[in-house]
């Protein structure tokens, strides 16, 4: 057994031998094919033309470029003998060196911190280097994650280079290591600021505070304010003292504004604002600096169907109603007669400084036509016009300084009816007119076509006095009276009870049309331009007379006597 033993030992303990080296062998390869796709330590041997020898154990070295240990913003800084981590890709390529990567161990390091914020939804700083579509690319120490547009800030960005390269806090939202993606947002943290900052603010705000804010947004009504953290409105009429039409008249969106807290509801926590509440109110003092009367010159700011808004300086407006703007044109929009921005001079007729209203007139700047008028043309002045409109109670004629005067339907003719006589104009008829009478307080002048000859009722009675007997012409009969002609064409009118001196004679129908009668004339009535007539009255006179010529004392009481003493005690009751 000894023999056998010490016989076989030498090549027993020769292949135990090539056994142990063979599973050494095996043992190193096998580890070594187990590092590929990790991360090792290794040793740097040298660096030479932007390229790092690195010792990682195994039988070959392996290089990796000088850049790949650049860390953004700093510079590097290596040395042979210093200890790295790289990343083992693979044994040997086709030279028989290692392949390692610098920026895959990285990469693999942050991956780790990254999932481990993404589960404890903790902020992770990164730093903005490129732009990819839909969005940005983000360097998380080493990882790349993609920044979407949307989600670069809380409001729209245009320009996002002040922000390109400087480290920047994020927040994960999705992150899938085996396809190696990364979603990140700026606008997440921004906004979990914001709350902050708004609790915080809202918990010591208070009216009358004076805050910094940014123009967010601007509507037809005002601009909304970023306070940081909270938005407040300010108002369009809260901008400035002056009118503005519209908010971006005066801001734009991004711009930094100073503005004041005017009133806040802690339950709605709605914030008003204001601007023009930092600046001093022009409205004090308004009425000694624009007394009523006084004249200025303003600028046109804004036309409205009842008026013009005239700025007469920054903050200070007044009104110019429609019916102040033009002596003569009436019924006509203001936009016919000013223009925007157009400089005009006003007189201030009115100020109300509690209201905050100024009334102005932009006619009393001018001289009153009706005034000119009756200077240049007083009553009985004759003129000559062209007929402007024709209406059921006259004639409006166009007269000298842009204004109209009016001919009434009674003023056109002295024997024609008037709704007959205005039947012979048309518009545009050149027609001559007398002066009657100027009203310039009611802007009303009246006129007279008839009046431009004399009047033929006074050449006609010029000659007749009340008691005078006249012959006339029966032209009409009816139940009350009859009318008759006297002179050239004037009718006088006879009552029935003026027919006859006997009661049983005042029958209107035994006269006919064409008898020649004659009757005393009882009254003149100039402004009807008709004369009273009575024939009982030319008999009671007749007999009268009668009476006294050929009554006798001699003769006994005669009819005459009778009358004549009748009269006479009546005269002397009468007297008494």
């Amino acid at each position: 057994m000894a023999q056998v033993s010490a016989k076989s030992s030498p090549a027993a303990g020769a292949a135990a031998g090539k056994e142990s080296f063979a599973a050494l062998l095996e043992e190193s390869f096998g580890t070594a094919d187990s590092l590929e796709g990790t991360v090792v330590k290794g040793r740097i041997l040298s660096i030479d033309n932007d390229m790092v020898l690195i010792d990682v154990g195994l039988k070959s070295e392996g290089r990796v470029a000088l850049k790949e240990f650049a860390v953004p913003g700093q510079p590097v800084e290596l040395k042979a003998g210093d200890t790295v981590e790289v990343y083992l890709e693979r044994m040997e390529d086709k030279n028989g060196e290692a392949v390692l990567s610098r920026e895959k161990a990285k990469r693999e390091e942050a991956w780790t911190l990254l999932e481990k914020s993404f589960n404890d939804q903790a902020r992770v700083t990164g730093v903005i280097f490129g732009r990819v579509k839909g969005g940005f690319t983000v360097d998380l120490n080493g990882a790349v994650a993609f920044l979407p547009g949307s989600q670069v800030d809380i409001r729209p960005v245009r320009d996002i280079s002040p922000l390109l390269g400087t480290p920047q806090p994020f927040q994960i939202l999705k992150m899938d290591r085996s396809r190696g993606n990364i979603v990140v947002s700026r606008r997440a943290v921004l906004e979990e600021s914001r709350a902050e900052a708004r609790s915080e603010l809202v918990a010591n705000l208070k009216e009358g505070q004076v805050l910094q804010g940014v123009v967010k947004n601007i509507t037809d009504y005002g601009a909304f304010v970023d306070l940081g953290g909270v938005d407040g409105l300010l108002h369009v009429t809260d901008i400035a003292w002056r009118r503005i039409n519209h908010p971006s008249e005066a801001l734009q969106i991004g711009q930094t504004v100073t503005v004041q807290v005017i009133r806040f509801n802690p339950e709605t926590q709605r914030i008003s604002l204001g601007m023009k509440q930092l600046e001093a109110d022009p409205w004090e003092g308004v009425e000694a600096k624009y007394p009523v009367q006084a004249k200025f010159k303003g600028r046109v700011t804004n036309i409205t169907d009842y008026g013009a808004f005239v700025e007469l300086e920054p903050g200070i407006e007044g009104l110019v109603h429609v019916s102040e703007m033009s002596w003569t044109k009436k019924n006509v929009h203001p936009g016919k007669i000013v223009s925007t921005s157009q400089e005009v001079e006003v007189m201030v007729l009115d100020v109300d400084p509690v209201k905050r209203r100024i009334s102005l007139g932009l006619k009393q700047t001018m001289q009153n036509p009706w005034e000119s008028f009756v200077e240049k043309f007083p009553g009985g002045t004759e003129l000559e016009g062209e007929v402007k409109n024709i209406t059921e109670f006259g004639l409006f004629v166009g007269l000298p300084g842009d204004i109209d005067g009016m001919v009434h339907l009674s003023d056109l003719d002295w024997n024609t009816p008037g709704e007959q006589a205005i039947q012979t104009y048309k518009k545009g008829d050149q027609v001559k007119v007398k002066v009657l009478d100027v009203d310039v307080e009611k802007e009303r002048i009246s006129l007279g076509i008839k009046q431009l000859a004399g009047d033929p009722f006074e050449t006609a009675v010029a000659g007749v006095k009340k008691g005078d007997v006249v012959t006339c012409t029966v032209t009409q009969v009816t139940e009350g009276g009859i009318e008759v002609e006297v002179g050239e064409g004037f009718t006088g009118f006879i009552r029935k009870s003026d027919l006859s001196r006997d009661r049983s004679e005042q029958r209107p129908d035994r006269f006919a049309i064409g008898e020649k009668v004659d009757a005393k004339v009882t009254q003149i009535d100039r402004g009807s331009r008709k004369i009273t007539l009575s024939i009982k009255a030319k008999e009671v006179e007749e007999e009268k007379q009668a009476m006294q010529e050929f009554g006798s004392s001699d003769s006994g009481a005669s009819l005459g006597d009778i009358l004549g003493a009748a009269l006479k005690r009546k005269q002397q009751v009468g007297e008494e």
